[in-house]
């Protein structure tokens, strides 16, 4: 099948390397044309020439703003179906998918070294009957996972994925920076958080009777609570202004326990901070 790629960053060309190697016949564009040096793919001079060259148009861009000012000179959209694989609000995604025919939204949850690889995955939405007419071959780029009919929902799960990503790694860094703020070498701590980290989920517990507890607003303090792990925030929050650490992070998980605490849940368990930071 002939597929275009619209934008060579990493993650671009990875997509057009599994693609080529898949047997598919890839054209691309890119502003810098030098990014399509030793791509298996024809490039093509414009993006209305690259639009033209498929009936599958994969876009991979910095944002959706991207996407609307690569294709404002492309006049005929007839037949052909987009699928953009950028980051942006979901807002975003449902207005472009009100402006271009047949649109998906889709995310990609792994870095670009993994895609095409066993274990990759791509979030999608957007009309189920645009999905399936191109599931087998988007497969290609990692296993395809339909959330949907509204345009909205890729980017939804994928901004929240990346909530719990960007967040972890920051606390990871301001952990580490608490420790060499002591004097203690990088090397001693942080593999150890790393593994710290893995453990997180089986901790925490059963991921599904998480969510139905917060269905439920129950959350049982039985074996922790928030006034415990608020103050434990609060001894965080401290350590690092003593040692000349940053703050803004700690300082933003301790309001949370001091909001909870404040709403009457500091005998409540830590899921209790989900009705502090729900939208009301």
């Amino acid at each position: 099948m002939n597929v275009t790629v619209i934008g060579l960053g990493p993650m671009g060309r990875a997509m057009v390397r599994a693609l080529a190697d898949a047997g598919h016949t890839v054209t691309v564009w890119n502003r810098t044309a030098s990014r399509a040096d030793g791509l298996d793919a024809t490039l093509a001079a414009t993006p209305a020439e690259a639009v033209a060259a498929s009936e599958l148009i994969v876009l991979s861009l910095t944002d959706y703003p991207a996407m609307d000012a690569i294709l404002a000179g492309v006049e005929d959209f007839a037949g052909r179906t987009l699928v953009n694989l950028s980051s942006d609000t979901p807002d975003a995604s449902r207005a472009a998918a009100a402006r271009y025919p047949r649109f998906l939204t889709g995310g990609v949850m792994v870095p670009a070294p993994a895609v095409g690889t066993p274990g990759a995955s791509v979030l999608y939405s957007g009309p189920a009957e645009v999905f399936e007419a191109y599931r087998d071959v988007l497969r290609v780029i990692g296993e395809p996972r339909y959330l949907g009919a509204d345009p909205g929902l890729a980017q939804l799960f994928y901004q929240a994925y990346l909530d719990v990503f960007l967040t972890a790694l920051s606390g990871l860094l301001h952990a580490t920076a608490l420790v060499t703020a002591s004097g203690v070498p990088a090397a001693r701590f942080l593999p150890s958080a790393l593994e710290f980290l893995a453990l997180t989920p089986g901790m925490i517990s059963d991921g599904a009777e998480i969510a139905r507890r917060l269905e439920a607003g129950e959350h049982p303090g039985a074996l922790s609570n928030v006034r415990m792990m608020g103050a434990t925030a609060d001894h965080i929050v401290r350590t690092a202004a003593a040692g000349g650490v940053e703050v803004g992070l700690a300082e933003a998980v301790r309001s949370q326990y001091d909001r909870a605490i404040a709403a009457g849940h500091g005998d409540d368990d830590w899921t209790a901070l989900y009705e502090v930071i729900r939208a009301k």
